[in-house]
Order: structure tokens, then sequence, then C-alpha cells
């Protein structure tokens, strides 16, 4: 079944789209309900690649198969989704006995490249969460194979969508502040969005590339769009000197630590319902802990990062993460022949703003609540002539509601024009790991790293050309 890159992404819009509307009759190139199923059943997956997709979709597609190495999960996942498809263990048996349209890619980080390799070989397109992998071999394959199996795959991008980015995006694009010469970008994760990342296996540099990767290809994405340029050399320090051994505790979980009491890290995931079914439920299949401890000591990744990129058009770039903050925001500032933007969002004295740094997480990855507008200031500034204050009408939920906005544009008007380059393709996914592959090597070696070294793709200055 042949069909072309628009076909398939307006039938990957619409498996999330915010409303039913009719389904396109060249949608995968199938006039009936499209064939799904998904491997990896992890929160993520069954909720917004999974329920949300089976609640607001019934007439459109349906899930014929569910696949997990944890029996446990499976069994849950097929309850929480409220669907009645077999599972499988096995994720080879799931692809021959279900013959599905597309293979949604849920799994951990480090074996994505598996499932999306087998799914294009059996001839089946593939959506696949972000990051699009976690090394640069691995990307290397996901190309070869995507090139040999003539289908599609896309990464699951979501925040180039939200307003106050593409307003940004319009700015740089309408040439505001002429040529942009460097960028400042630094993202403050807070002590509990970012510890989370050290509970779990994100916290294994085998099982996530670090948060270089699985974190940051959300920020390097935005960097290329706004940019419209590819990077061309990455320059890096790291260290991990909060969590992991440098912690003055040890436990294996929070649930069993002897510290509860002294520890601020202390998580109880036994208030957490979900969770408790999802992982705790299910743990003796896999051994796989939820609530571990952010000292213990096989914790690998770095907890400080920062970057010097230096992009195929010249533009320089000065990038941070911090993973400790008391804070959950992130600041911008790009500066052009002609001027300078300055952006930010969630820093609190920024607004006079006490913010409850626990439930903003959950409000931004929320679903619900899109009829909560929010207003946030951006600074443009040219040169010889007063600043402007300029305020993005936006939301909290759904990464600043550019997920309900992916999903409507793809879905309810498939071919309306695209001026701001939204909808990403592989190459983007590819270009956005590759950064922090490339700060990870250049920690390692503490030299400067090519990016045209780590796979056969050449760094554009022009997107598209």
């Amino acid at each position: 079944m042949n069909f072309s890159r628009r076909s398939f992404l307006m039938a990957v819009g619409m498996l999330a789209a915010g409303s039913a509307v009719p389904l396109p009759t060249n949608a995968f190139g199938v006039g009936r309900k499209l064939r799904i199923t998904l491997v990896g059943t992890g929160v993520r997956g069954i909720s917004f690649w999974g329920r949300r997709l089976v609640e607001d979709y019934p007439d459109l597609l349906e899930f014929v198969g569910l696949s997990d190495i944890n029996p446990g999960r499976l069994k849950y996942a097929k309850e929480y989704m409220k669907v009645n498809c077999p599972v499988f263990v096995d994720f080879d048996e799931m692809v021959q006995r279900t013959k599905p349209d597309l293979i949604i890619v849920c799994t951990k980080d480090s074996t994505h490249h598996e499932f999306i390799i087998k799914g294009l070989a059996a001839g089946c397109d593939v959506l696949t969460e972000k990051p699009l992998t976690t090394d640069e071999v691995k990307a290397q394959a996901i190309l070869d194979a995507e090139r040999e199996s003539g289908k599609k795959l896309i990464v699951g991008f979501n925040y180039r969508w939200s307003p106050y980015m593409t307003k940004i995006k319009e700015l740089l694009q309408n040439n505001e502040i002429g040529e942009i010469t460097s960028v400042d970008f630094n993202w403050y994760l807070n002590i509990h969005h970012g510890a989370s990342y050290f509970r779990r296996w994100h916290g294994l540099m085998n099982s996530g590339g670090s948060l270089w990767v699985h974190k940051a290809t959300h920020h390097f994405d935005l960097l290329n769009w706004w940019l419209d340029a590819e990077p061309e050399e990455v320059f890096a320090y790291g260290a991990l000197e909060h969590y992991g051994s440098s912690g003055p505790f040890r436990g294996k979980s929070c649930r069993s630590c002897a510290h509860k009491a002294d520890c601020s890290y202390y998580w109880d995931i036994t208030k957490d319902a979900h969770s408790m079914k999802l992982y705790v439920a299910n743990e003796d299949h896999d051994g796989y802990i939820r609530d571990g401890c952010v000292y213990r000591p096989e914790i690998d990744i770095y907890d400080k990062m920062s970057a010097q990129i230096k992009y195929a058009n010249n533009a320089v770039v000065n990038y941070s993460l911090t993973t400790y903050s008391p804070f959950e925001g992130w600041r911008i500032a790009f500066n052009g022949q002609k001027g300078r933007i300055e952006a930010w969002l969630d820093i609190p004295w920024m607004k006079n703003e006490d913010l409850d740094q626990e439930s903003l997480h959950a409000a931004e990855m929320s679903q619900i609540g899109q009829d909560n507008i929010i207003h946030e200031p951006l600074i443009l500034y040219k040169n010889w002539e007063d600043y402007k204050m300029i305020q993005v009408a936006s939301e909290r939920s759904g990464h600043g509601g550019g997920d309900r906005r992916l999903h409507e544009r793809l879905f309810k008007d498939t071919s309306a024009p695209d001026p701001y380059g939204h909808t990403a393709g592989v190459r983007d996914g590819v270009m956005s790991i590759l950064i922090g592959i490339a700060a990870v090597k250049s920690i390692a070696s503490k030299a400067p790293i090519k990016i045209a070294s780590l796979t056969d793709l050449v760094p554009l200055a022009k997107r598209g050309s």
C-alpha cells in the first residue's frame, strides 16, 4: 500500500485530534477503521496514545493489539484503555497476527529503534514517542530502514504548536530582528519534575541516553525550527553533582526507605492510585521500580548540563539545563543584526507569582482545560527603537496548548497551508537527538563534536534546502 507523505501526516493528525470529524478518505490509504497496535504500555502509551484515542475516535480507529514485556502492565493497560483487543508479550507475534496499519512505539527510549525498524520492515507505518532513539548508530539504522521500506515514520513533537512558541517563530520568520547571530536558552526543571527522571529508568545512560537526549530533544527541536537551520558542531559540559551517589541517603525505593522522614525527595507513590496499579502491582514481572531512590548509586546521567551549539548558518547557541531548580520554566533570548527578542515562561518573579511547583507540571501535561486561557508576554527590541511588549494568548494545559493545536490542524484541516513549518518529519527527529548525542560525546572526549560525523545527514544552513 503506497501513499504520499502528505497522506501520512494527515492520518497522524487524525490519530490525536481534539474532536471527531469524518475520516479523510485517503488517510493511510484505507477506507475503513485504522488498525493500530501499541508497543510499550507505560503511562504515556496507555493515556495520550491509548485511552484518549479510544475515547475520541471510536468510529475512526481501533486498537487490534497491545504489546509489552510485562504481562501485568498489559492486563492493566487493556482495562484502562477500555479495549477488547488481544495482548502480546511477543511483539513479532503481535504484528504477524494483527496486521496493523500503524504501530505506535512508546517503549523505553533505548529500544525504540528495535520496534521502529521491525515495524517498517513489516510494511507498517510507525509513530514513535520522542526521542527518536538514543545514539547515532541506532539513528542511522532507523534512517536506513525508513529509506528501504518505503513506509513512513514520524516523531511525536508537540511543543512547536503552542501559541507562544509559534509567536516566536512568526517574529523570527518575518525577519523582525534580522539575521540571527546568537541565542541564549536556559531550561529549568524543578525539584518535583526534575527529580522524577532520577527515580525512573531515565536516570540510566543506557536506557534514555541522558536528559541531553530524552528531555532536551524537545528544546533542540524548537531551536532547529526557530532558527530554520541545522546544528553543525557541539561542545558541552556536564556533571552529576546533586542526585545519584552525591546524595546523603541510599535506598531501593521510597516505599522501603528508612530515611523517609529526613529525605526532601521522598515521594509517596501509594497516594497515586494509577501508578500503583500500573507499576507497583506489576513489579514482580520485570523488576521495574517506579519510585526508585534519586540517590541510588547506579544513576549515571548528568544533572547539570551546558552546551555551545554552532549552526550551519553560523548562529551560535548557549544552552543549559538544570534539573533541581526551585521553579520550573525557561528563558530564551535571540540576538539579531537588527534587534533582540526575549521570551520566557513560568519564571515566578517575572509576573510576581507564587506558583505551586508540584501542580505546575501536572497542569501542563493535562489534556483538560483548553479554555483556561492565560496571557504571556515576550519582548521585541529593535535597534534605535523603543521595545515592545507583546502579549500572547496561550493555555496552561497540553504543553501550552500545543498538543491540541497539533491535533486540530492535522485532523480538521489537513490541506491548510503551514506557513510556519510546524509539521515535523524524521529528519527533524534525528537532528534534534544528534545535538544531545554530540553533547554526551563532547563531555566524554572534552572536544567539540561535528554533527556530520554521526550519521550520513549533512547539516543544512536552511531547512528544506
